[in-house]
């Protein structure tokens, strides 16, 4: 078998989600039918993605992984992307596909995940070219109030108040970097990077810091809520389509089996129960 990393990109105004679910169209789903169409069924196996992103949710820099035989690959590899390209629907694109490591997993060997947010607090709405993924705010916005917000919630801590708790599951992660700006046509836009995310974790931060920077809530009131042990009611949760994963950083391939190791230990994953946390 031979790893395979897939660079992806998707719309997800009309996916319910990464994950596969019966019934229900995925992006997990649509992709492995159509690795399937091209490599054979059966063929594609243990499709592992770096970030599970919720219905609605889009990524540009999404990255999964998938095991092929040696013989499909060695068949199918140069022309993989483009043949993708001619079945896939218009909302998913594979951007790359090529051959890494068995000791590389998308989600565990992951170093940090980085999310965008676009926020239009302009009267008339954001572009209509753009409706799909920014949020239109009808509340002026101040960079500044929103910017002190940030800064409070960046560093290690338990994001309890702002995580849907799963049994057996830490809810400490690390926000290595988080700021908004003000783009030339006047979208906010906030940059939020961690070593991992719990779910509607990031939008749970954006629907806090959304209420001190439109004054309902001062700037260090979404700070005061890591003192909590349990997810807090006064959160809203901003709606997905403004979300956007716009990166996943790895580190050299020598230490990928080392992070992904640190990463299971982190998150309490034994690694013998890898291939359980996969996504098929």
């Amino acid at each position: 078998m031979v790893r395979v990393r897939l660079d992806v990109g998707y719309d997800g105004t009309d996916f319910s989600g990464w994950a596969a679910q019966p019934g229900r169209r995925t992006v997990a789903g649509v992709l492995l039918a159509e690795l399937e169409r091209v490599c054979g069924p059966g063929n594609p196996t243990g499709l592992t993605v770096a970030g599970r992103t919720d219905a609605g949710v889009h990524a540009i820099g999404q990255v999964c992984h998938v095991d092929l035989p040696v013989e499909r690959w060695a068949a199918l590899g140069p022309t993989l992307v483009r043949r993708l390209a001619g079945l896939l629907p218009g909302d998913v694109r594979v951007w790359r596909a090529h051959a890494v490591p068995e000791t590389f997993d998308a989600r565990f060997s992951a170093l940090w995940r980085r999310y965008e947010y676009r926020v239009c607090d302009a009267e008339p709405g954001p572009d209509p070219l753009r409706r799909r993924d920014t949020l239109h705010w009808l509340r002026p916005l101040d960079l500044e109030r929103m910017n002190a917000a940030a800064a409070g919630l960046c560093g290690e801590h338990d994001f309890a108040a702002f995580c849907k708790r799963k049994e057996h599951a830490t809810t400490i992660r690390h926000i290595t970097a988080m700021s908004w700006r003000r783009e030339p046509d006047g979208t906010l836009v906030a940059t939020v990077q961690a070593d991992a995310f719990c779910q509607a974790m990031v939008r749970s931060l954006v629907g806090a810091m959304l209420s001190a920077g439109d004054g309902r809530r001062e700037p260090d009131w979404p700070a005061s809520l890591l003192t909590r042990h349990e997810r807090s009611s006064d959160v809203v949760v901003a709606p997905p389509h403004g979300l956007n994963l716009v990166a996943v950083g790895y580190p050299d391939e020598a230490e990928f089996a080392a992070r992904a190791d640190q990463t299971r230990n982190l998150r309490g994953v034994p690694a013998g129960l890898a291939r359980a946390a996969r996504e098929a």
